[in-house]
């Protein structure tokens, strides 16, 4: 890998790390007080030790490993829809986009300096590393997110290295109870495992900007994958979440029992991630899932 970065080793039912006070009070000595709509960008600035310049974030969508985060901090909306109101009385410095919020985030300049943290195209090692710098930047921290980085990177290796040989995965997305196959760069870029190939016949689907390629557990059992690694949308928007039994028996009454089906945390998976801890607690998932199957 080109470049170096982790942060310190975290469980999913601990993530919180130890507040770093600093003697400063929020948007002072040029240090902005932020609001953040992005959980990833979230995370980082908890992992920088810069936890304490986050004045507000949209508790209706928050993944359960930055719960914690919400005690003290005023509710500025969701994701998609962020509260005006509540912004201005709080007036941050800056508040963190991504396009997930669409017109209603570029709308947030009237409140305060936009700034778009969405992982720009191309190498995820590179824009990532991108991100977490650019993020880093605008509060005299890019020494700690280069070790932190370096970290990261480090773990990353390792882990790569645990993984058993020749494992094949395939992720998917789970919405009301339909599949459709998912890239995630944490599981083939990062730590660079197979995935089987899509059997002809399958057809992907556009919708709008973006493309889907369907999946039924017929096409699951014919790919054969060693792990299905499901992220399960329905439960991170408070939908019915997947019944994995019901998955299960599907895939063994195609012949696939062996197959073993995880589902990965929905918010970190499917709300978050791109992000110091959540790209490493991410890691850590997979590498869980494959030690199981």
């Amino acid at each position: 890998m080109p470049r170096k970065w982790l942060v310190p080793a975290l469980s999913m039912a601990m993530v919180a790390l130890p507040l770093v006070v600093h003697a400063e009070s929020p948007g002072a000595g040029g240090k902005p007080s932020v609001v953040s709509f992005d959980w990833g960008s979230t995370d980082t600035l908890v992992a920088l030790g810069l936890e304490e310049y986050l004045v507000g974030l949209p508790h209706q969508s928050a993944p359960d490993y930055v719960a914690h985060l919400l005690e003290g901090r005023p509710d500025v909306g969701s994701l998609k829809e962020p509260d005006t109101e509540s912004l201005a009385a709080i007036a941050p410095d800056l508040i963190l986009v991504t396009g997930r919020q669409g017109e209603a985030g570029q709308a947030l300049d009237e409140v305060a300096e936009v700034m778009d943290v969405s992982l720009t195209g191309g190498d995820f090692i590179e824009a990532f590393g991108d991100k977490v710098r650019h993020l880093a930047e605008r509060y005299d921290a890019v020494m700690q997110a280069e070790a932190a980085l370096d970290e990261l990177d480090a773990y990353i290796d390792r882990a790569r290295e645990s993984l058993p040989e020749g494992a094949s995965v395939m992720v998917v997305t789970h919405n009301d109870g339909n599949y459709s196959l998912r890239h995630e760069p944490v599981v083939f870029e990062l730590l660079q495992l197979d995935t089987p190939a899509v059997p002809e016949g399958v057809e992907s689907v556009a919708r709008g900007s973006r493309t889907f390629t369907p999946m039924t557990p017929g096409t699951m059992a014919r790919m054969n994958p060693d792990v299905v690694l499901v992220v399960d949308r329905s439960a991170a928007i408070g939908q019915e979440a997947l019944d994995v039994g019901v998955l299960r028996d599907a895939l063994a009454a195609e012949g696939a029992e062996s197959i073993s089906v995880v589902v990965l945390n929905p918010g970190l998976w499917y709300l978050s991630g791109g992000g110091l801890n959540s790209v490493h607690a991410q890691v850590d998932e997979v590498v869980t899932a494959l030690e199981k199957r």
